[in-house]
């Protein structure tokens, strides 16, 4: 009876191991998490950074030309910072493309050098800010089974300058229309979840300002604004 016994349950042990041997299902692989990737629609963006600036030259209607050394602060008052809108499209030729409309609070002064050479003047900045408006074509390279997407973006729009100078003949501080405004980017961005990301970025902005001065006079000068990027984007 005991081996009968021994041999029914041997029998089952057996039968019920080369089922689960002939089942694959039956031992389930690990559940693995799929990656969130950033597909299509509207996201808003917020960023601030580092930003830096190279020397322009500087013309006076009523003066002597000189150039200006730029210093840009980014984090004393006000601070440098950006915002965005973009729309991604999703599917069809358009798949991976975006546009944005993207507002920059630039800012720069001009160094002690400049007011050296400039004539006396006191005061030359565009500190509340060089403000920068711009609609950019972005596109972005999802690399499959991560989280990682690098992207690069151009565009085009106007900046917004507040003027302030103040010279032997006057002093100026307003906002004024300064001109065209040409814009490149590349950066990263890093998907937390399916809403929440962060991205690095490289973008500059080449700026031509032509405002008036005191006196009835006018002042040009092309402003080349570079800056390293932090920020983050909210999907909705």
């Amino acid at each position: 009876m005991r081996k009968l016994l021994s041999l029914s349950l041997i029998s089952i042990a057996f039968a019920a191991g080369t089922a689960q041997a002939a089942d694959p299902t039956a031992a389930e692989a690990p559940y693995v998490a799929p990656v969130e990737t950033s597909g299509g629609g509207w996201e808003i963006s917020a960023y601030g950074g580092y930003q830096f600036s190279p020397h322009s030259k500087v013309t006076i209607s009523d003066q002597a030309d000189f150039t200006a050394g730029w210093e840009t602060k980014p984090f004393a008052m006000p601070p440098y910072w950006g915002v965005r809108g973009t729309y991604w499209f999703d599917g069809g030729a358009l798949s991976n493309w975006g546009i944005s409309l993207d507002y920059t609070h630039a800012k720069v002064y001009a160094d002690n050098e400049t007011f050296a050479k400039s004539g006396g003047w006191s005061v030359f900045e565009f500190t509340d800010g060089l403000n920068l408006l711009t609609v950019n074509a972005l596109y972005k390279f999802p690399i499959e089974g991560t989280k990682w997407t690098p992207y690069v973006g151009a565009g085009i729009g106007i900046n917004i300058p507040h003027v302030e100078v103040t010279r032997p003949s006057g002093r100026t501080f307003d906002y004024q229309f300064g001109g065209a405004t040409v814009q490149a980017q590349v950066g990263i961005r890093y998907q937390f979840t399916e809403n929440w990301s962060a991205f690095a970025e490289y973008k500059g902005n080449y700026s031509w300002v032509d405002v008036d001065i005191d006196s009835g006079a006018s002042l040009k000068t092309n402003i080349l604004t570079n800056a390293i990027n932090l920020g983050v984007n909210y999907k909705f």
